[in-house]
């Protein structure tokens, strides 16, 4: 303890000529990054000296929704009683590190997905490392103003950036047609648990080659002399930047291919450092992961830095389909991304000039393959005047995989089936995972202690297959009590916590959740449509005994993500009526929590009673929040979707309540489907969406809730009503929430049964069985050993 103490207290003369006692909250939690980092730094370089002694793999992904560093490091290093006391000993607390935002480095389930693979990759000790953008805002803040989602800048920078080490000796220049940036590396460590190993992530920051333009600050133009920083900063301001106009598109476009190049000269230069190595030989020694189709720009970018080093386009092809994997995260259209060819010569000529090279190479190996013509056309990657990003993917990598059983049977049936019969052994499922260190060990501490004290050990932590050890204990009554006490403290942690939001929660209700991102296919829309129903009935007096619950959303829409937005207006619009309901108000409440993050999720996921994932079946490819409430002991309420499917699996139909269209249903039932003659035939469904529109509801008269209403009536451009089957699901969705409700009511204890065995059950859903998997599998990289010096600190 003394000796963190004294760094502690070094650390803070030397940056803020302050005793410890004296920093503000942001500035202890930079000194402490840094007298954590300065003891990490031994194994952290040890760490990057046994990856690139072997076969290494990099995972490239546009997003890392991290979460605070601070706790989780301290957690996975064993570091927090050492850094507590020290503190204590200064006259600081730990919680006083709550004080920094998190990291606004990524948006929904594809970004911490990513930050939990690498967290599982270094407790597993494999060679993995990840690449990514170091955005400065990231995506935005939202806050609410009457019910509307307002977005807000969101400064990363905000309060420094202690965890960082900023590697300014490996900066790279990437070009563009019309000018230059530099690509300035800032590594993060990632540490693992129980072990001196620790991965990185670099991200990489755009900056100007020159500071401005002298000659036309002398001309007092001071606008044009920052015409080219500003161009550079851009690359790396926003996250997914709003492309509804082109100039949006363009800078999607650039932002795309900054990660792919900056990331590629890096590890092709380190690689190239190695004795013995040489271009040809790349696949042998890296493999890179390409987290969804923002990265796929790195495909051809790798050709066109082979050929610098005097390969032929052959043999730079052959490697490039030895070095990359790619996941794809969805079966929806319009996720499937594509580029205008015009658009990508006017931005980067060189690598459009290698499209269509590679096209002709295309060509050419269908027809070796014997490949029936019309099938080949149809997946071409460069195809009426676009560049298909998820084709190049499926024809280059070696492997190709989704992220739920069901979503790669959808891969194979019909999103890519014609790649599946092309090439019927390169689509792989590797179900998603979620790593029990930050969303359980840390998140969850008296749950934790519980499971540690009936297991004996901590092993669980880096071996979740150990909680099915404890199914037996669903009939221990002592257990399940005991059980049952750490749920309502979570409550009333969670109550505290959001009053420091502005809301008041009653601890002693039911909570119901439905925390991700928002969009039409999650059916954000049916859940308010479903509260209304249970207000009605409330009102009504057809529903008598009902457990007082809270409806808890959190979300962020896309900025051009119109009817999102509006669906985050009518949550508050149907939250609003049932608290002036007097009838309604005492058992029912909505609640918005504005600015989901990671915080915001270790704070709500260990008080749900509730899982809410309720897409409609065959649109949600895999899901990882479903996997985090499950392990909290959250029962799920939702349909037969994404990894859904597998929960049901491994914890029993009877312990969730499943409802909706199957995905083998809808394609029958879609041929024949009339939402307007549901909504004429139903009352209760018809006193719901006329709530939309007759006044029940306010929408601020902007007319959002009259579109909505009529995207569930009435047919769209293409012709379809109602595409998620809102409609078609809601009255089986209604009799769920009451299915699952009435169980929590009348029966408590096998109500807590039912979450027990769950969380039991997620053994399988830890992302490092998944990141064994690809280690095994798909990369064939084998767990590193550290230099002496960096294990004996």
């Amino acid at each position: 303890m003394s000796d963190m103490k004294e760094n502690l207290e070094l650390l803070s003369r030397s940056l803020y000529r302050l005793p410890v006692a004296e920093l503000t909250d942001e500035q202890l939690h930079a000194v402490v990054a840094r007298a954590v980092l300065a003891r990490l730094q031994p194994a952290w370089q040890g760490s990057l000296q046994a990856h690139c002694a072997g076969r290494r793999a990099y995972y490239f992904s546009a997003e890392y929704l991290l979460g605070k560093a601070v706790y989780n490091n301290l957690l996975c290093t064993g570091l927090t009683g050492e850094v507590e006391a020290a503190l204590t000993a200064c006259g600081r607390q730990l919680d006083q590190l709550d004080c920094v935002p998190d990291p606004p480095l990524g948006n929904g389930g594809l970004g911490r997905l990513a930050a939990c693979f690498l967290d599982s990759g270094a407790t597993l000790n494999l060679p993995l490392d990840g690449y990514g953008l170091r955005y400065r805002c990231g995506l935005f803040r939202q806050q609410i103003e009457d019910g509307f989602q307002v977005e807000t800048v969101e400064d990363n920078l905000q309060y420094g950036d202690p965890w960082s080490v900023c590697c300014r000796a490996d900066t790279v220049t990437v070009k563009f047609a019309d000018f230059a940036v530099q690509a300035v590396p800032y590594d993060l460590p990632i540490p693992g648990y129980g072990t001196a190993h620790i991965s990185t992530l670099r991200l990489w920051e755009s900056v100007p080659i020159e500071p401005f333009n002298f000659d036309a600050f002398n001309r007092q133009d001071y606008t044009a002399a920052v015409t080219r920083r500003t161009a550079a900063e851009n690359l790396t301001r926003v996250l997914y930047p709003n492309d509804t106009k082109e100039d949006g598109k363009r800078l999607r476009l650039r932002q795309q291919y900054f990660l792919c190049s900056a990331s590629l000269q890096d590890l092709l230069r380190r690689y190239l450092r190695t004795p013995g190595s040489a271009p040809e030989k790349l696949g042998t020694a890296v493999v890179i992961q390409l987290n969804d189709t923002h990265p796929v720009l790195a495909i051809p970018e790798l050709v066109r830095l082979l050929l610098k080093q005097g390969m032929t386009l052959e043999a730079a092809l052959g490697v490039a389909k030895e070095v990359f994997c790619y996941t794809n995260h969805t079966v929806m259209p319009e996720a499937m991304e594509s580029w205008d060819l015009a658009l990508l010569a006017s931005e980067l000529p060189e690598i459009a000039r290698l499209l269509c090279q590679l096209d002709d190479l295309f060509c050419a190996e269908m027809q070796a393959l014997g490949a029936e013509e019309r099938l080949w056309h149809r997946v071409r990657p460069l195809r009426d005047g676009r560049i298909y990003m998820a084709d190049l993917a499926c024809w280059v990598c070696g492997y190709v995989n989704g992220v739920a059983a069901l979503h790669t049977e959808i891969l194979r049936r019909r999103v890519l089936r014609d790649w599946a019969q092309l090439y019927p052994d390169k689509i792989l499922n590797r179900t998603n995972g979620i790593t029990q260190r930050r969303f359980l060990a840390l998140c969850n501490p008296s749950l934790s202690a519980l499971l540690t004290h009936r297991l004996g050990s901590k092993n669980w932590i880096t071996n979740l297959f150990q909680l099915e050890k404890l199914k037996p204990y669903a009939d221990n009554g002592e257990v399940l009590a005991a059980f049952c006490e750490n749920k309502k403290e979570n409550k009333r942690r969670l109550a505290r916590w959001m009053e420091g939001q502005g809301l008041h929660y009653d601890p002693a209700r039911m909570l119901d959740v439905q925390i991700k991102r928002l969009h039409e296919y999650k059916r954000q829309l049916l859940h308010c449509l479903g509260i209304l129903a249970l207000a009605f009935q409330i009102e009504r007096g057809e529903i008598t005994e009902f457990a007082p619950t809270t409806f808890l959303f959190a979300a962020k829409a896309a900025p051009g993500y119109a009817r999102a937005k509006a669906i985050i207006k009518l949550i508050h619009a149907v939250g609003d009526y049932v608290a002036r309901s007097p009838k309604a108000a005492p058992l029912l409440q909505v609640l918005f929590v504005p600015d989901y993050s990671v915080t915001a999720a270790e704070r709500i996921i260990p008080a749900a009673d509730v899982s809410e994932q309720i897409s409609t079946a065959g649109t949600e490819a895999s899901g990882t929040g479903n996997m985090k409430l499950m392990l909290n002991g959250a029962v799920t309420l939702g349909t037969y979707d994404g990894a859904n499917v597998e929960i049901v699996a491994a914890a029993g139909e009877e312990n969730n309540y499943i409802f909706g269209a199957r995905v083998e249903d809808l394609d029958a039932l879609r041929r024949g489907y009339d939402p307007k003659a549901l909504y004429r035939s139903d009352p209760l469904l018809r006193q719901c969406l006329d709530a939309l529109t007759d006044g029940t509801l306010f929408d601020s008269g902007t007319g959002c809730f009259a579109d909505l209403k009529r995207s569930l009536l009435e047919p769209e451009a293409d012709g379809v009503a109602d595409r998620y089957f809102v409609l078609g699901d809601f009255q089986s969705y209604v009799h769920a929430k009451l299915q699952v409700n009435g169980d929590y009511l009348r029966s408590p204890t096998a109500f807590a049964r039912k979450c027990w065995l769950n969380m039991c059950s997620a053994g399988v859903f830890s992302a490092d069985r998944t990141i064994e998997e690809y280690a095994n599998e798909i990369w064939r990289i084998d767990p590193v050993e550290l230099p002496e010096y960096a294990e004996n600190e």
